[in-house]
């Protein structure tokens, strides 16, 4: 069976009252009971993780590496986290960075990703459907 890591960042965990304007109203255990469901449609399971710690993050990915694959949203680790970088690169899985909001639409700082260049891919501004989609293109 395929396992699957979903790795989110900084205050994701604030999902449904953070920000409903951006971030829309559904909250993180409301996301992973739709990619549970999706995964176990497909024979495969998820594993879910959310922290506000870099180094936390860090660790995860790196137990990933043997997963199928890891579907991230590093929050604004984006930006400027060149540790997650290197650990995403350090690592054999395929990882899909998913951002729930159109980050190019929004302030100028958010433009920029250190993570993308070793990603799979990345998927922005469709909201939680976007995580649907990541983990669709592993199957």
């Amino acid at each position: 069976m395929k396992t699957f890591y979903v790795i989110n960042g900084p205050n994701l965990n604030r999902l449904g009252k953070r920000e409903p304007g951006i971030y829309g109203s559904e909250t993180l255990e409301t996301l992973e009971q739709r990619l549970s469901q999706l995964a176990s449609e497909n024979e495969a399971t998820v594993i879910f993780h959310q922290s506000n710690h870099e180094g936390q993050i860090i660790d995860w990915i790196h137990e990933a590496e043997n997963a199928s694959g890891i579907i991230l949203n590093p929050g604004a680790f984006t930006h400027y986290s060149y540790a997650i970088r290197d650990a995403i690169a350090s690592v054999p899985t395929q990882v899909v960075e998913v951002h729930i909001s159109n980050v190019h639409k929004r302030e100028s700082f958010r433009h920029t990703s250190v993570i993308s260049p070793v990603t799979e891919g990345q998927i922005v501004g469709l909201g939680l459907k976007g995580y649907e989609l990541a983990l669709q293109s592993f199957f």
